[in-house]
């Protein structure tokens, strides 16, 4: 039997169990229903007509990740996330993390991550920094899967990834003068380690939650070594009952090196990468209203080395690049009149980058074959408009307007329509019809000779109708979703004759449609199930979209001991598109994941988890084969 049938029969076997009475712990392992993302306030997910998928930290947290994008792409149905070895994305040539939703691309910048609403991504290129995203800034993260350009702007293109960070009055509510430390380390497979530390206290009006991280591993083959460090803290103060302020800073900086294809092995291909983040904050919450202000920067250096296929003959330059996005937001959500919810905001964002060379000998800068001399800056500013009105009781409407202009490619107007419709005080029916856009980026428009300053922004539309419904108290919940989306404008480099070699243009299409299913079973007391699918159809394929991708997770829990298990299956993934004269490249592949812990002390417990445990060959970056079986094992304090 093929493994795809494998994994059906093992969640038609889930789901189709009698459900068992109501547990006294139900409350605390229910599915999250209040979200931020939809919607710049907190909102029930069953009012909301857009798709979110909510992981908490106790998910985040169960298989001992550093990174948050492997749970990811676990637990969000139709998002893939590529990877190269055990630890480490990197950047720049044979990079992995990747973020593909749906057939969208984050790679391209067309998938949006948020830290606390406020966007991350790297400036000169518009795509998200993978190793940037580390488990111990996340109380939680939601997923937004389809167009959120209304609320978000540039780059929400196929969806938004939302990490909404630790603060100690999440894990202490309701409590006073309260402290917390956890300490964790890990080692493993192939020189691989791991190590955190995080306080969080509570003393009146105050909070505080600081968090610091170190990890390395040497990688299954040879010249792919990663090292990272990484820093979170976030102060609070509660200025009254309504009001609230807060300040944070992410740091992370990592080493990685890249070896090359196994058919084209490069040397000293080295990447040295500082990211960090900065916001702060003024919140209000009211009875009928609530909203914010806040202001935000996200920087980083980048020294890259692009390596050499014969190591006789190093590389002679360093290519670096420096940019920064600053900006603020500010929005209020108020409840006008009975059932209605109206929120209102403004965005603004300065963008600036700059890419050269530098020499290895003399350190001097080198001519850079740029526009505007390697420097540009743009900036964006946006209003909009979101309302959400209940009709009756089973009947909610939302529409969103955002009107957007950017220094360079002009003014862009972004609607959205949704309705949901609650036959049932368990269930609701969703439909929605959305438009997501992206700028071109300052590589797109001014770095090196394909770039091209007349380029117009992508646009998409994505339309989907979804079913969502709990049963047995909340115990047992399930999703069904159907999406159909179109774009064009897709900016592509290709040849233009007089134009050597090639150039940036708004020429490309995307159409892809599909099915997406997802459940959560709290059986009893000790065992709980989920499971998610993604069938996928695209016109035009792309590079880290399958066809299919399905996930089952067990999770058991009794007494000191707990196990999750986890078995993924991906079919038909493409790694690589060979033009309509030769086959497209791809993988089908199995994966079996676990993680066991032991409560030895009331302050310890002992970990261990092991990935790939079927041993599989397998590629999801092109010519770098992923590892074998790999294990891992460690302690955490919490005191």
């Amino acid at each position: 039997m093929k493994p795809f049938h494998v994994l059906l029969c093992l969640c038609a076997a889930a789901t189709s169990l009698p459900l068992q009475a109501q547990v006294a712990d139900t409350a605390r392992h229910a599915i999250p229903n209040v979200v931020v993302t939809g919607t710049r306030n907190t909102a029930d997910v069953r009012y909301l007509a857009a798709t979110v998928t909510v992981i908490d930290r106790e998910t985040l947290t169960q298989n001992e990740q550093v990174n948050i994008l492997p749970t990811l792409a676990q637990q969000v149905p139709g998002l893939l996330v590529t990877s190269r070895g055990m630890m480490g994305y990197g950047v720049s040539g044979g990079a992995a993390g990747g973020i593909n939703l749906r057939g969208i691309s984050g790679g391209a910048g067309q998938l949006l991550v948020l830290i606390d609403g406020h966007p991350q991504y790297q400036g000169i290129y518009g795509h998200p920094i993978a190793d940037a995203y580390q488990t111990l800034m996340a109380e939680r993260v939601e997923v937004l899967r389809g167009p959120a350009s209304v609320l978000y702007g540039s780059n929400a293109l196929g969806g938004v990834i939302n990490i909404v960070t630790r603060g100690a009055n999440n894990t202490f509510a309701g409590q006073r003068d309260c402290t917390s430390t956890q300490i964790q380390l890990g080692a493993g497979s192939y020189g691989t380690f791991q190590a955190e530390a995080a306080n969080q206290l509570r003393i009146g009006r105050f909070s505080s939650t600081f968090a610091a991280q170190y990890s390395r591993s040497d990688n299954h083959r040879p010249r792919m070594g990663f090292e990272q460090y990484g820093g979170y803290w976030k102060l609070g103060y509660d200025l009254s009952e309504h009001w609230n302020s807060y300040a944070d800073i992410d740091l992370t900086h990592f080493n990685a090196s890249q070896p090359g294809t196994t058919d084209a092995p490069v040397w000293d291909a080295d990447q040295h990468i500082t990211r960090g983040a900065v916001s702060i904050g003024l919140e209000n919450h009211y009875s009928r209203t609530n909203g914010g202000l806040s202001v935000y920067s996200s920087f980083g250096r980048h020294k890259i080395d692009d390596g050499t296929s014969d190591p006789t003959t190093p590389t002679q330059r360093f290519f670096r690049s420096k940019d920064v996005l600053t900006g603020f937001n500010i929005y209020q959500s108020a409840r006008l009149f009975e059932g209605n919810r109206t929120t209102v905001g403004i965005d603004y964002q300065h963008i600036y980058g700059r890419a050269y060379y530098t020499s290895k000998a003399t350190g001097d800068v080198l001519d850079t074959p740029n526009k505007q001399s390697g420097r540009s800056y743009r900036n964006e500013i946006a209003g909009y408009v979101d309302l959400r009105q209940d009709l009756f009781d089973w009947l909610t409407l939302d529409a969103g307007i955002r009107l957007d202009h950017h220094s360079i490619s002009g003014t862009e107007w972004i609607p959205q329509f949704g309705i949901v419709v609650r036959p049932t005080s368990n269930g609701e029916l969703k439909a929605t019809a959305s438009k997501g856009f992206r700028n071109p980026t300052m590589r797109e428009l001014y770095l090196y000779p394909p770039s091209n300053t007349d380029l117009r922004p992508e646009r998409i539309w994505n339309y989907e109708l979804a079913w969502r419904q709990q049963l047995d108290g909340g115990r047992f919940t399930y999703g069904i979703n159907i999406f159909y989306l179109k774009g064009d404008n897709m900016i592509q480099q290709v040849p233009v004759p007089g134009v050597p070699p090639m150039r940036m243009l708004n020429t490309g299409i995307v159409e892809n449609s599909g099915l997406e299913l997802n459940a959560h079973w709290r059986i009893d007391n000790h065992w709980s199930l989920n499971t998610n699918h993604s069938f996928l159809h695209m016109t035009h394929h792309v590079l880290a979209a399958p066809d299919y991708a399905g996930f089952l997770g067990a999770n058991y829990r009794c007494g000191k001991f707990a196990a999750n298990l986890g078995l993924q299956f991906i079919d038909r993934l493409y790694t690589q598109l060979n033009g309509a004269t030769q086959a497209d490249d791809t993988e089908t592949f199995t994966l079996v994941n676990a993680t066991v812990s032991y409560q030895l002390l009331p302050s310890l417990r002992l970990w261990a988890r092991g990935e790939n445990l079927l041993a599989q060959r397998y590629e999801i970056n092109k010519g770098y084969p992923m590892p074998r079986a790999t294990f891992m094992a460690g302690v955490k304090l919490d005191f």
